[in-house]
């Protein structure tokens, strides 16, 4: 029963990183946090890292202190819940990073509907170089007309 439980919160933690992906993303990024994140919006890099690299530090130390829980205190939910921080986190550096960006030149002829919008909808977030009138903050979820065509 309880390989159901460690199932379910990990599914349940990955899904909820989409919307805090998105939340941080349209609050915190493009909010106080926007001198980090502002190179990223721009059209030349000077460099492979940006500054806007820095935020998975954040969640990576959010998942590994559940795995330090899970590992030395014995809190049983904490092991799921790391874990589905730690695969959105590589899901995103393959989408966002890889996929989208293409910072390794890997996945660049798809051609599934499905990676055809998220692409459009990325694209349409980063027409807007500003701090502010931005649109598709997530990653994963964006809204369905940038499947159409």
């Amino acid at each position: 029963m309880r390989t159901l439980y460690w199932i379910l919160l990990f599914l349940t933690t990955f899904s909820i990183m989409e919307f805090m992906a998105w939340f941080t993303h349209k609050y915190v990024m493009h909010g106080f946090l926007w001198h980090l994140h502002k190179d990223h919006h721009k059209k030349d890099h000077s460099s492979w890292f940006e500054r806007n690299d820095a935020f998975f530090i954040f969640y990576a130390v959010v998942s590994i202190i559940c795995f330090y829980l899970w590992s030395y205190e014995n809190v049983w939910f904490t092991l799921p819940i790391g874990l589905g921080i730690m695969a959105y986190g590589a899901t995103y550096f393959l989408v966002h990073d890889i996929f989208i960006h293409q910072r390794f030149k890997l996945f660049r002829n798809s051609n599934n509907w499905y990676a055809k919008g998220v692409r459009r909808a990325h694209k349409m977030h980063h027409k807007h170089l500003g701090k502010s009138k931005g649109e598709c903050f997530g990653m994963l979820v964006v809204p369905f007309k940038y499947f159409k065509r």
